[in-house]
């Protein structure tokens, strides 16, 4: 793994006039120079920078090109404790959206858990628990980009992927390529009940 899970990062402000001023106020504090020495050095008066280094006021982009040039500092340098607001979704035991996905037969359900639309990650993921409770002669078979993680919950499926096939009982998971064909090949034991988390490329189509 290329990062620790449980690492927290430092506090960030979710106003993004505090962030700023705590960045502006911090990099005066490195250079050792006061207020009033970098409204010299900006044209900006004492009151103006205080109020900014307050988080009173929306400094204009002249101003912080200013300022960025009397503390040699980036501009995007002011903006790294800014925290966008980040999405949730909650989702109760029985809810969930239903959904047809494209190859898909009766007695086979698929209901979405959640969806996060603008996120911070560059990554699209697809929550969906999927319920196959009638057999059939005919399965729905799969093949989109990205990634697919699946988990057993009930039942025993037979699930093919690209020419592997895997028995999967309650507690087993199989994580794979998506863009090999895949899908249930053969249900041994119904109802059969699994997650599957689908993740691809913002911009892509995970189905």
């Amino acid at each position: 793994m290329t990062q620790d899970p449980h690492a927290v990062r430092e506090p960030r402000e979710n106003n993004l006039e505090m962030a700023i001023g705590h960045e502006v106020r911090t990099a005066r504090k490195k250079l050792g120079i006061t207020v009033a020495d970098l409204a010299a050095a900006t044209g900006l008066s004492v009151g103006m920078l205080s109020k900014i280094e307050n988080g009173n006021i929306s400094p204009s982009l002249g101003s912080l090109q200013a300022l960025s040039r009397a503390l040699g500092v980036p501009i995007t340098d002011f903006f790294r404790r800014y925290e966008a607001p980040r999405n949730a979704v909650f989702v109760r035991a029985g809810e969930g959206v239903e959904i047809e996905r494209r190859g898909t037969r009766a007695g086979h359900q698929y209901r979405a858990l959640g969806h996060v639309d603008a996120n911070s990650s560059g990554v699209t993921v697809e929550p969906y628990l999927i319920t196959l409770s009638k057999d059939s002669d005919t399965f729905p078979t799969f093949q989109h980009a990205g990634l697919e993680f699946l988990h057993m919950l009930e039942g025993e499926v037979v699930y093919r992927h690209g020419d592997s096939l895997y028995h999967m009982r309650p507690g087993d998971s199989l994580f794979f390529d998506a863009d090999a064909p895949h899908g249930p090949e053969q249900l041994i034991a119904l109802p059969a009940r699994y997650l599957s988390i689908i993740s691809y490329p913002k911009g892509g189509d995970g189905r």
